[in-house]
């Protein structure tokens, strides 16, 4: 049974430092991200996803966020997760590895500023490497400048976003702060990004993003709740009572010689949209508990598994083996960093899903194979973000493909 109050798909708010995300998230769900004070809540949102917003129409059929309008209640449409990453590099990484995380984007852009700025570019060139094409920009603060300029900018930021996906997409003047265009916004939402139909078919999928223990210090044996687990649905529907595998799942070292090993338990609870639930289909935060002990989920040391159902888990990958697609120069740096082609034995990051590995590169050519220091459980063709130590920073330098 579907329950129409729960969040059915997930959007990318992205954009330049302080072009007012933060403020559109207040505006759009009615909280500011740093309220989310409930345990397992609170556990994902850090991670992946801002807040959940609401579609509604009032009696006038005009779209709406309130529940209320004009003392009359708002029909609910759909719900709908907001999602981001703390830091800027944790962003772009997860914005290139995690496309399945992600089924549109509003990309922020800030008035008062010259378009683009180089994030602003950064994240619109990661939009079109991930093949997302259902993106709305804010032109933000437009409060703070005359109509003229508002004019002029919104020229540049139609130029920018043109020149660089090679299609149209909406630009929304508003003010976050003042909740101007604000319902334009929320019409826009529902009309150009739809909720995915064929997420609800695949097989059962799920990204960790948090996995930790919520049970109080001294708590009586028969009292301790489960290891939880966050993240996000990417297909199919998961239950309580379902048996479930996580992988790669645990570590093992024999003689210096490291084996992961997937694990299987059974759902016991799943919390979303603030709600305990017996089933949730694809899009926003979810917690799963499930029946392993809590030690085993805490500190985050499952962050980076998938969960699926028994036997049909990607492969756990040890060897990966990529095809290289990388960037002229590091983007958005301030600094011109030129980026130089990969080298034998050379380190590398990498990112796919919520996972973060490293490792050294064995081979180059048309297929460059990297020895991982920790496995990961992918499939063919998913995309992973690769990132390069410039002085004391990694620095995402393009991405590759699982060949």
């Amino acid at each position: 049974m579907k329950n129409e109050s729960l969040p059915v798909m997930n959007i990318g708010l992205i954009g330049h430092v302080d072009h007012g995300k933060t403020t559109l998230t207040s505006a759009l769900s009615g909280k500011w991200t740093d309220t989310h004070s409930e345990e397992l809540k609170r556990g994902i949102t850090i991670k992946l996803g801002y807040a959940d917003i609401e579609i509604r129409k009032d009696a006038k059929n005009n779209f709406t966020n309130k529940e209320k309008v004009d003392g009359k209640k708002t029909e609910l449409i759909r719900k709908i997760s907001l999602v981001d990453a703390p830091g800027h590099e944790t962003l772009m990484a997860v914005m290139i590895s995690g496309a399945a995380i992600m089924d549109g984007a509003i990309l922020m852009v800030a008035a008062n500023e010259v378009c683009p700025q180089p994030q602003t570019r950064e994240h619109l060139t990661v939009l079109k490497i991930l093949g997302i094409k259902n993106i709305i920009i804010v032109q933000n603060k437009v409060d703070l400048i005359t109509e003229k300029e508002a004019k002029k900018h919104y020229k540049q930021v139609e130029k920018f976003v043109t020149n660089t996906l090679g299609f149209e997409v909406p630009i929304i003047p508003m003010s976050a702060q003042k909740g101007a265009n604000l319902d334009i916004l929320i019409e826009a939402i529902e009309e150009f990004m739809p909720t995915p139909k064929e997420k609800e078919k695949a097989d059962s999928s799920f990204i960790i993003a948090r996995s930790f223990d919520i049970n109080k210090p001294g708590t009586k044996i028969e009292k301790l709740t489960g290891g939880i687990l966050g993240g996000t649905i990417t297909g199919g529907t998961f239950k309580i009572g379902q048996e479930i595998e996580i992988s790669p799942g645990f570590k093992t070292e024999n003689k210096g010689i490291a084996t992961w090993t997937p694990v299987k338990t059974k759902i016991k609870n799943i919390v979303a949209g603030k709600k305990s639930i017996s089933e949730k289909g694809p899009g926003g935060s979810v917690a799963i508990e499930t029946e392993l002990d809590p030690s085993q989920t805490k500190t985050d040391s499952l962050v980076g598994n998938v969960i699926g159902n028994p036997g049909k888990t990607p492969e756990i990958i040890y060897n990966l083996k990529i095809e290289t697609h990388l960037f002229d120069k590091v983007l958005g740096a301030k600094e011109d960093l030129q980026i130089e082609e990969i080298k034998v034995n050379e380190p590398l990051v990498l990112n796919i899903g919520t996972a973060t590995t490293w490792g050294l590169v064995n081979q180059i050519g048309n297929t460059t194979v990297i020895n991982l220091k920790r496995a990961i459980s992918a499939n063919l063709g998913a995309k992973i973000a690769i990132s390069r130590k410039f002085g004391s920073r990694w620095h995402l330098i393009g991405w590759g493909e699982i060949k």
